[in-house]
């Protein structure tokens, strides 16, 4: 008899790939209106296009763009803040 050498061991078959997660998640999607939010309260003009109801003698239509300034703020740091968290999470890191 012929010695013919041994194959070495067949490879393992592919393991399946990690699902991969949805670019499109709930949070994603609160991220967003908080980032589109202020762009249509601010075009849409004829919502905040008149003078009354004044505040400490300052027309609406001047208070209500400075209360966005501070709106819009607060929006996009929880958009900063909540899209971490999803960037942390979709590495495996902790969330906190």
């Amino acid at each position: 008899m012929s010695a013919v050498p041994e194959a070495p061991d067949a490879p393992e078959a592919p393991q399946a790939p990690e699902p991969k997660q949805p670019v499109i998640t709930p949070v994603r999607v609160i991220i967003a209106l908080c980032l589109f939010a202020p762009f249509v309260a601010m075009l849409w003009v004829s919502s905040y296009a008149k003078t009354e109801p004044a505040f400490a003698g300052i027309p609406f239509f001047y208070w209500y763009q400075m209360l966005w300034v501070l709106i819009s703020t607060a929006l996009t740091m929880i958009a900063y803040t909540l899209w971490q968290r999803d960037q942390r999470a979709r590495k495996g890191g902790t969330s906190k």
